[in-house]
């Protein structure tokens, strides 16, 4: 019900980039252009500073965004309570996921919860762990579905589940006829990592050095933001990795990626992160309470590594 140049504006502000703007929009960059300009021109003055393809806000623009995040959230306070009122869940709610947990477990849950929820708007943004909990933190998104706990004070964060992680291989590698390994084993080996700032990296660097493996002294073949190519990298041999049992599930199947535990045993908390100080509407509720709920019942799929035991029995 805002004024859309001002939602617009907001999040331009927020981004510092009509591009990303507009990828979260849902518009095209020429209209977040032209809605800008609206403001701009119903202000008399300008709002941005435009320079070598960067953008900042002016002391004008920098006001200004202060205002329309007050006037933003009261808005959708104002649609929240009504619609309470009324007895409706309903409205747009933006939710973020890390790729892990948006291409493995989200898609399932958020089918079911728009099927019991249908006049609910789910918008979902991709992006690794440490992108999410940012956007969360400065209420680009309502809620964030991350791998790993995030570090942000002005966040909430709750538990939903437990996740395993595994070392991966091909079929012909040394240590794929192995019933564990340790971190001194994968050190060894060429190795093939996710990215910084994947919540994944950020646990298994973590398992490294709990371990007395510095994981800069790893044989770090490549670094790579996809889960799918890391598992083409693996299935080629070209290195070993360690990646979460959900993801693999179809490889262990068609027997072109081998799993072997991890000794110790490394698992994970999958988090649901959420600012506190904004209003939690009873569609914000509806939608935290069905994943806790989801997620404790599915399990992520922790079976994988059974299946694979079986296969190998047979």
């Amino acid at each position: 019900m805002a004024d859309r140049r001002l939602q617009v504006f907001y999040t331009v502000a927020k981004q510092l980039s009509f591009t990303k703007a507009a990828d979260i929009l849902y518009m095209t960059q020429p209209a977040v252009t032209f809605q800008v300009k609206q403001l701009e021109e119903h202000f008399n003055t300008r709002l941005f500073e435009r320079s070598h393809g960067k953008i900042s806000l002016t002391p004008v623009g920098e006001m200004v965004l202060g205002y329309s995040e007050r006037i933003l959230a009261l808005s959708g306070e104002m649609e929240a309570r009504v619609g309470e009122l009324t007895g409706q869940v309903t409205g747009p709610l933006m939710i973020g996921a890390s790729t892990t947990i948006a291409e493995y477990q989200l898609p399932r849950i958020l089918g079911e919860f728009k099927a019991r929820f249908p006049q609910v708007q789910a918008r979902l943004t991709v992006a690794n762990s440490e992108t999410i909990a940012a956007k969360v933190a400065d209420h680009s998104l309502d809620v964030g579905l991350i791998e790993a706990p995030s570090h942000d004070p002005n966040l909430s964060t709750l538990a939903c589940c437990e996740d395993e992680l595994v070392m991966v291989c091909a079929p012909n590698h040394a240590l794929a006829g192995h019933n564990s390994v340790t971190a001194r084993d994968i050190a060894d080996q060429p190795y093939v990592s996710r990215e910084h700032g994947s919540g994944t990296r950020e646990v298994v660097d973590e398992f490294f050095k709990h371990h007395d493996v510095n994981p800069d002294d790893l044989h770090i073949e490549m670094e790579l933001g996809s889960r799918e190519a890391i598992k083409g990298a693996v299935e080629a041999n070209l290195g070993v990795a360690i990646m979460s049992a959900s993801t693999v599930a179809k490889e262990l199947q068609l027997g072109t990626l081998v799993a072997v535990p991890l000794s110790p045993r490394l698992t994970r908390e999958l988090s649901m992160v959420y600012a506190p100080r904004k209003f939690r509407s009873k569609l914000l509720d509806a939608f935290i309470s069905f994943v806790e709920v989801k997620f404790q019942q599915c399990g992520l799929e922790a079976s994988p590594l059974k299946r694979q035991a079986k296969g190998r029995a047979r």
